[in-house]
């Protein structure tokens, strides 16, 4: 049912004329999307830069969609830019268009577990990335915005962000230890974290309704989050957007 949506969606942005590439990562790409709680992360690529009139395009096609599909999100990169990893791009995220960067996480997702909807190959859009590209990847994200916001403790009562935190800090280290990617179910196994936390969040990932206790669970996550950045060699001061 995912599939056929994105499907649908890609009919449309092709029909637009200058839409040139529809690719799926994140979660949906590596088999690890579950309805209702899962984002659905796509990468557009265009033959041009998109813009106002491309963008008001663009926001009156999502709109309509954000009426039938759950948290489709879009970046819109423009394909003379491809290989620009800290050059922002237009993307569609949570109902509105924005100006975010497509890290090289990201990339690192699209290469290794990326789809094609309509287009080219992701290998064929991205340079290809060693396991130590991969590790240098991880350890951006660890010491960007993960860092800035372990030194913000108090932002840390989102409980959305506490288990975000903790399943991120669990694939970064994975990934610095390896140089490969994994899953956040994979992740919430490898959470630094009490067993009846990993039980909480194994059944949110689920998509069940469970509930962990706010002070404390935000304890736990900043504490790890804190830990790990260290390990990273976290000194960055700038307040980075998520890629």
């Amino acid at each position: 049912m995912v599939l056929q949506q994105v499907t649908r969606f890609g009919e449309e942005l092709a029909s637009l004329g200058w839409v040139t590439d529809l690719l799926i990562a994140g979660s949906l790409a590596s088999g690890d999307h579950i309805g209702g709680v899962s984002d659905l992360d796509l990468i557009a690529v265009t033959d041009g830069p998109v813009d106002a009139a491309r963008q008001a395009t663009l926001v009156a096609l999502h709109q309509r969609w954000d009426e039938r599909v759950r948290d489709l999100g879009c970046a819109y990169l423009d394909a003379a830019h491809l290989a620009a990893v800290d050059r922002p791009h237009p993307t569609w995220t949570h109902g509105m268009l924005v100006q975010r960067i497509v890290s090289a996480v990201t990339r690192a997702e699209l290469l290794t577990f990326g789809r094609t909807v309509y287009g080219r190959e992701p290998r064929d859009l991205f340079s290809p990335m060693t396991a130590d590209d991969i590790r240098a990847a991880g350890r951006a994200e660890l010491t960007g915005y993960w860092t800035w916001a372990a030194r913000r403790p108090w932002i840390w009562l989102d409980p959305v962000l506490a288990d975000l935190g903790l399943t991120s800090m669990a694939r970064g280290r994975h990934t610095l230890a390896t140089g490969t990617l994994i899953t956040k179910t994979e992740a919430v196994e490898r959470i630094d974290a009490p067993q009846w936390l990993i039980g909480q969040l194994r059944r949110r990932r689920r998509g069940e309704p469970v509930r962990s206790p706010r002070l404390w669970t935000a304890w736990i996550a900043w504490r790890d989050t804190v830990r790990t950045t260290r390990r990273a060699g976290a000194r960055s001061d700038r307040v980075p957007t998520r890629g």
